[in-house]
């Protein structure tokens, strides 16, 4: 009964006092570390990129890369086309936790906690960029759980998250635990979904155009629950429980009672306990094996609050038209025990059908291909 503790109790001790997995002392990046299925390979795109978390490319290749605490947007350039960055910019320093980028008609969007702005014509001015336009600065400015994920929808909106401004509770405001949208110039915002506690990841079915996001669950129920959740957002106006309800039909102990479960959208699926699922995107490319085509891939940031950590690892959910029918971990490694040299953040599917992997431990980004070649 002593050795489980000698093993179980530092790892908490380390959460506790660090509120998340410390990392492994600096020698470089251990991409060998990374265990990948037969014929994959990791390659590092860029470095020395400080706290690299949301991505978006433009359609020349410019990758956009927002941080968190850093309060910096990047700029990556790839001039030769040999899968290696040439060249950073600065795009912008100094935000309010700028963690959400997106890009559409020659333009950066770029998402802080309480406002969203616009640099225009960004690719002519990545070297002296000109100041962002305010879209829309009307966003609570709560930092809890206020740093954003933000994506262009099909229908030509901007879909804008307002997180939880807590672990979990029920604020009078409306416009918490929702995700929001609003047209490219900031009117008619409006808000498509709620109680969702926390997404810092969403994409759009490519077939159905249906819109799938992960959700953080919330803290301090246990190792074991409630478990991240993978939802599926057919229409506007659907509720997806928080606070009363997590996961499938697990009532808050605080917040649950005299609320049926039922009445809640469940989860399409449930995914592990504090895995902290971030960024997510359906594999629309050719270059992995068409097994993966339309499967959705999460990067799983990893856990700070469990006894034993889990996580940080790139994740892939397997569908059936639009039914989830497997979760499995494609990509592992930035965990060594109870320390982790890396935390997977957002991913993106590239033109020629590779891969991108952000990494706010480690400041990089790194690209994921198939080459056939089996080890």
């Amino acid at each position: 009964m002593k050795q489980p503790l000698m093993v179980v109790v530092p790892a908490l001790a380390l959460v506790l006092l660090f509120g998340c997995l410390p990392a492994l002392p600096d020698n470089g990046l251990s991409i060998d570390q990374v265990q990948l299925p037969p014929g994959f390979e990791i390659t590092v795109f860029a470095s020395d990129l400080p706290g690299a978390r949301s991505m978006t490319m433009s359609d020349n290749g410019v990758l956009f890369v927002g941080t968190r605490k850093q309060g910096t947007v990047y700029a990556v350039v790839d001039r030769d086309d040999d899968h290696e960055a040439d060249a950073t910019f600065t795009i912008a320093k100094g935000l309010d936790s700028p963690n959400g980028v997106a890009f559409q008609g020659g333009d950066l969007y770029v998402a802080e906690i309480s406002r969203v702005l616009r640099f225009e014509n960004i690719l002519s001015h990545l070297e002296s960029p000109s100041d962002p336009v305010v879209v829309n600065g009307s966003f609570p400015d709560e930092g809890h759980h206020g740093w954003k994920y933000i994506a262009f929808g099909p229908d030509g909106l901007l879909y804008v998250p307002v997180g939880a401004p807590c672990n979990v509770c029920a604020p009078d405001d409306e416009r918490f635990s929702t995700l929001m949208r609003m047209k490219p110039d900031g009117t008619e915002l409006e808000i498509f979904a709620r109680g969702v506690r926390n997404t810092v990841g969403f994409d759009w079915h490519p077939d159905s155009g249906v819109l799938w996001f992960t959700e953080n669950g919330r803290d301090w129920m246990g190792d074991n629950k409630p478990p991240d959740e993978l939802n599926r957002a057919p229409q506007q106006g659907l509720h997806f429980g928080f606070p009363f309800c997590h996961g499938k039909d697990i009532p808050d102990p605080g917040f649950g009672k005299n609320h049926d479960c039922g009445s809640f959208v469940p989860p399409a699926a449930e995914l592990g306990p504090h895995v902290a699922a971030l960024g997510m995107k359906f594999y629309t490319g050719k270059m992995f094996p068409p097994e993966y085509r339309n499967n959705i891939f999460i990067a799983e940031h990893g856990s700070w609050n469990r006894t034993t950590p889990i996580g940080y690892r790139v994740t892939r959910v397997r569908l059936d038209g639009e039914r989830v029918v497997g979760y499995d971990v494609f990509a592992q490694g930035w965990l060594q025990g109870v320390r982790a040299w890396g935390r997977p953040v957002d991913i993106l599917v590239l033109p020629d059908g590779a891969m991108f992997v952000s990494d706010d431990r480690a400041g990089a980004v790194y690209r994921i291909a198939y080459t056939g070649a089996a080890d």
